[in-house]
């Protein structure tokens, strides 16, 4: 069915029809994974993009990437490791989880082994202690940090 032509603003012609198709605003989705080393350390990194600060390695899904694909290369460009997902800790969507846009994260658990390497848009990326985590962290990494160590005392993350 062609789109309505009063429905709204408009982008480009409609393939089938050649009337004004309807332009739908959505999130973009990210992902974000929380990494735990085999010394129970969480990996972060130091974005060297604003937002500035400490936070969860993630990024952007790529057009054609499933989640799961996406959490895997975003962990590697952005420390250097390869990591073994886990469960889903959660999916975060609030519309100013990100000062830039609106995203919605999928965010998964996953092992690894080895040291971190900042790379990509990481700065530097540090293994930290659970109890010794930076104060401040970008977007609502805090929050699912919480997440993860509530999940993780409940035993539904390994």
């Amino acid at each position: 069915m062609c789109p309505d032509p009063s429905a709204g603003p408009s982008a480009s012609p409609c393939p089938h029809c050649g009337q004004p198709a309807r332009l739908y605003r959505n999130p973009v989705p990210t992902v974000d994974t929380v990494i735990e080393l085999e010394d129970g350390s969480i990996v972060l990194i130091l974005r060297k993009n604003p937002p500035l600060g400490w936070a969860l390695p993630g990024g952007f899904v790529d057009y054609g990437e499933t989640v799961e694909q996406a959490a895997v290369r975003e962990a590697a460009e952005e420390t250097g490791l390869s990591v073994k997902l886990g469960k889903i800790v959660g999916v975060y969507s609030d519309p100013h989880r990100d000062p830039r846009q609106h995203t919605i994260s999928v965010v998964f658990a996953a092992k690894a082994k080895g040291t971190p390497v900042g790379g990509d848009d990481a700065g530097e990326a540090r293994a930290f202690r659970p109890d010794r985590l930076p104060v401040q962290l970008a977007f609502d990494h805090r929050r699912i940090l919480d997440d993860y160590f509530q999940m993780k005392s409940q035993r539904t993350i390994r």
